[in-house]
Parts: structure tokens; C-alpha cells; sequence
């Protein structure tokens, strides 16, 4: 089928009671894999990219190459670019084709965040694109300062920020962290539920990656839709490959160790599909 939008396969994910993993991804065979997962699962996937990445790859090849393998598969598929940090570099990804992108301002104070986010919603929305906006800020995991209620998303805060700029769903603090964590996170359940009850759109977890599936389990029950996951997928190829290469024959090509390490990813994405449905809902 075509490319679904990422508010549509949200919704759904929040009334039926399970979470939808957003796959960050960074070639042909990150993309190819995650979405192979999701067929044989049976259930709907969110590719997503990372602006950073452009370097390696272009973002409308990334485009083009998702929208191309989305259409050969019978689950929903979407597509998201994520954390920009301004206004033009998440219309460069409106300009790139994604269907839906998201403006970080979390770092900014209160109400410079909600202006550049209320511009790109503007902007997006006129050509009927989505947008993630980000309330409380998400640091770093590594960083014990970064992991500190200080950081958390206030509710209050969070009612006025989405009626104001009219973001789709919102990214939320509430213990998470990028990259590899300093300690066992401990997420705010409390907090999660309050922003479900008071919020209309869907909510976000960045950093979903070595949270502990009870954790993630427990979250998508009080009401979380959207789970990041990058450094796990990373770490899945990097570990796999090496693997590969330290009982590998000398002079194998490279195409032999991408054929080696296809199971162990497409299997891992699964395993998220499977853990954040711990109710086995359909889609």
C-alpha cells in the first residue's frame, strides 16, 4: 500500500491500545529490513531519519526509496523525519517529501519553542504534512543532569504548547534519554497518564532504546503511541557485522556480511513490534 501518515497510524495505535515503534534508519538495507518486520508481524511500522544522516545519504532518496517498498507490502507504512532543531531544516525535510516531520524546540525557553513550532505547523500543515512538536526536554541518557525531573514535561505547560502551535503529537520527558543510558531509567508513569487524559494528540517516547520492556509495556497501557528506537537498531547491525567479519574467510565481499546480518535485525525490529503490543491488539 502507500505511505500512511504518521497521525493516522497514532490514532489508531491510541484507541486500540498499542504502540507503534519509529525505526530510525540510515541506508537501503536499515529501511528494507524494518519494513520486512512489520509484514511478517503483521503490523504497522514508522520509518524514521535522522536530518544528521544527509551527509550519507540524501533525504529524498530516503524518501524515495521507503515510499517505493511501502507500496509492496500489504501493512501501513510511515514516514517520518525526526528532531529538527529549526524552522529551515524542517521545511528542508517538507521540501524532501517527508510526509511528516518534527521541530524540536524543547532547548529553547517556553515561548520561543512555541513559536518556531507553531511556524512549522504552518508551514507543514498548508501542504498536508504532519508535525512532532517536543515539550520537556529529552537529553542525553548518559547524563545524570539530563535525567532529572527538572527536565520533565509539565502538564499544564503541555495543554497550553499543544492549543498553541497545533502540533500532531508530541514528544514528552518523562525519564527517557537518547543513546545508551548512565542508569536504569525509571519512567514517570503518573505523568504519562495525566498527559494522556489531558492531551488530544498522540505522545511520543524518544529514547526508547535499552528501556526495560515492563517500562514499555507499562507505557504504551497509560497511553504512549510513539516509541523511537535507534541506538538498539545500531547497535544490531554493528554487533552482527562484527560478528561476521571476526569468523569471516579472508576476501569475502561485503554483500556476504549484509546477507549474514538481514535475520538478527529484521528479527530484532520484531521483537519491538511484539513487546510494544503486549495485548496483542490488531491493527
Amino acid at each position: 500500500m502507500s505511505l500512511e501518515r504518521a497521525n493516522t497510524l497514532l490514532k489508531r495505535a491510541a484507541e486500540q491500545g498499542y504502540g507503534i515503534p519509529a525505526i530510525n534508519v540510515f541506508n537501503y538495507e536499515s529501511i528494507a529490513w524494518a519494513i520486512e518486520a512489520a509484514e511478517k508481524e503483521d503490523m504497522p511500522i514508522i520509518i524514521q531519519f535522522w536530518p544528521g544522516f544527509s551527509t550519507f545519504i540524501p533525504m529524498a532518496q530516503i524518501v524515495s526509496i521507503t515510499r517505493e517498498l511501502a507500496e509492496k507490502v500489504k501493512v501501513p507504512v510511515a514516514l517520518h523525519m525526526d528532531h529538527s532543531n529549526s524552522y529551515e531544516m524542517a521545511v528542508s525535510g517538507i521540501m524532501s517529501g517527508f510526509p511528516s516531520v518534527m521541530i524540536d524546540g524543547s532547548s529553547r525557553p517556553f515561548e520561543e519553542n512555541v513559536k518556531v513550532s507553531a511556524d512549522v505547523v504552518r508551514c507543514a500543515h498548508a501542504v498536508g504534512v504532519d508535525v512532532e512538536g517536543e515539550l520537556g526536554h529529552v537529553g542525553d541518557g548518559m547524563k545524570e543532569d539530563d535525567l532529572c525531573t527538572d527536565h520533565f514535561t509539565d502538564p499544564d505547560q503541555a495543554e497550553e504548547f499543544v492549543q498553541r502551535t497545533g502540533v500532531d503529537f508530541l514528544a514528552i520527558a518523562v525519564g527517557n534519554g537518547h543513546g545508551d543510558y548512565v542508569r536504569m531509567p525509571q519512567l514517570d508513569f503518573d505523568r504519562i497518564k495525566e498527559l494522556r487524559g489531558r492531551l488530544s494528540v498522540p505522545l511520543v517516547m524518544h529514547g526508547g532504546s535499552d528501556i526495560p520492556a515492563d517500562q514499555m509495556q507499562h507505557a504504551v497501557r497509560c497511553g504512549m503511541s510513539k516509541f523511537n528506537i535507534a541506538t538498539e537498531y545500531e547497535r544490531t547491525f554493528h554487533n552482527s557485522m562484527k560478528s561476521y567479519l571476526d569468523h569471516a574467510e579472508p576476501h569475502r565481499y561485503y554483500y556476504d556480511g549484509l546477507q549474514e546480518i538481514k535475520e538478527p535485525c529484521v528479527q530484532f525490529v520484531r521483537s519491538k513490534i511484539r513487546m510494544l503490543n503486549p495485548d496483542n491488539k490488531s491493527k
